[in-house]
């Protein structure tokens, strides 16, 4: 819930222009038009053009993407796109160094896996913005050899250089995750995600028991197990149908785990879908489901929550602060999903009430909010001396 006494973005934004804190880079491995976007992405969009619209100046600098010019204009900041899904992080940080992309006053670094290691070469104000922490998914990610190297990274080699700059999570849960790898405590702040407003209840329920899975087709989400879980679910609830919304690497593994369970008739595949569209998928299902491995919030299941749709969930830190178990949905470890299913669906008493309670907490979450908390991350990061005038300036 916002607290009425606290700035707001306008004045957030109006005081550090004062101080001449006004072009802001955001540093992130992918942007929203690449193909492979998902919630990171999207976080990213939601609060840089509510910034934009207070006044700053932002530029994101990303990595290449597929069809994609190496710069564009988006929602009001500037995009760059140039080099490889791991040559960014060098590039970027040089392009920094020499001034390339212009001369910018404070800094954003969003790391997802690989840090950009921002606090050992960024003397303007600066925060780290951390979705999750990767642990178990680095096997999923990369060869046996690599993945040892990137949960070193992640966890062992890059904290020490950031536990003195302020680091700025989705969650409770991931905060945590980094107290346990030694940030301190009053280093790492907790900025709740938001839920965009069309995302809304309406239309009508599917006649029969639906669940809907929203998620990028690939190795950590497991939709492969979700499909076995559906599986189990459907030997209690015979008429149970299957939606799976999204594209990626994974979908003809899934499709053949489909055809192997002869379940052509009551699993589909939607395939990516319009804003609209996805809206009437949410207010359609009876749940929303995910099996992911590791997530930073699980946005898709609070945008489901906003629509009146309760969750049933892998019980891994993101779902635990996207869902409140037992309230909005339930959180259950892999090997109960497909019974924990059958159980929500075959209950409809318990399912209203927490389809109730999560469009009631769903109603808490603003992109706006999230905005002005980031923003007041960034805020605090500013010198007590205002800097050096922009004439002095790169």
């Amino acid at each position: 819930m916002a607290d009425a006494t606290a700035p707001t973005i306008d004045e957030l934004a109006g005081e550090m222009i004062a101080r001449g804190v006004r072009r802001v880079h955001v540093l992130a491995w992918r942007d929203l038009d690449d193909p492979d976007a998902g919630g990171s992405e999207i976080h990213a969009d939601e609060f840089m053009r509510r910034w934009v619209d207070a006044g700053l100046e932002i530029t994101h600098r990303t990595s290449a993407a597929l069809g994609q010019p190496s710069t564009a204009e988006r929602n009001g900041y500037r995009v760059v796109r140039r080099g490889s899904r791991y040559s960014v992080f060098p590039r970027a940080v040089g392009s920094e160094w020499v001034g390339r992309m212009g001369g910018y006053d404070a800094l954003v670094e969003v790391w997802n896996g690989v840090p950009w290691m921002s606090p050992l070469w960024c003397r303007k104000p600066h925060i780290t913005f951390l979705h999750h922490v990767h642990g178990p998914m680095w096997d999923q990610l990369l060869p046996r050899p690599l993945a040892g190297v990137g949960r070193a990274l992640e966890a062992r080699i890059a904290p020490p250089f950031y536990r003195k700059s302020l680091t700025l999570t989705p969650s409770e849960a991931t905060r945590d995750d980094l107290l346990a790898l030694g940030f301190r405590a009053d280093r790492v702040v907790a900025v709740n995600n938001g839920v965009d407003p069309m995302f809304q209840p309406g239309g009508r329920r599917s006649p029969t028991p639906l669940v809907l899975c929203v998620a990028r087709l690939a190795p950590v989400k497991r939709q492969v197990e979700l499909i076995e879980a559906a599986v189990v679910a459907r030997q209690r609830v015979p008429d149970l149908q299957l939606t799976i919304v999204g594209d990626g690497p994974l979908r003809p593994a899934l499709e053949a785990r489909v055809a192997v369970h002869g379940a052509q008739e009551w699993v589909r595949f939607a395939g990516r879908l319009s804003h609209a569209e996805l809206v009437a998928e949410y207010q359609r299902a009876w749940l929303v489901s995910s099996a992911s491995l590791a997530e930073g919030w699980g946005l898709t299941l609070t945008e489901a929550a906003a629509c009146g749709t309760p969750a049933v969930a892998t019980d891994v830190s993101g779902h635990r602060s996207s869902v409140v178990n037992g309230v909005t949905g339930i959180l259950v470890p892999l090997d109960r999903l497909g019974e924990t299913m059958a159980d929500v669906l075959l209950d409809h008493d318990r399912r209203a009430a927490m389809a109730a309670a999560a469009l009631d907490r769903a109603r808490t979450l603003t992109w706006d909010e999230s905005a002005r908390g980031i923003l007041a991350g960034l805020h605090s990061q500013l010198r007590v001396a205002a800097p050096a005038p922009a004439a002095a300036r790169n």
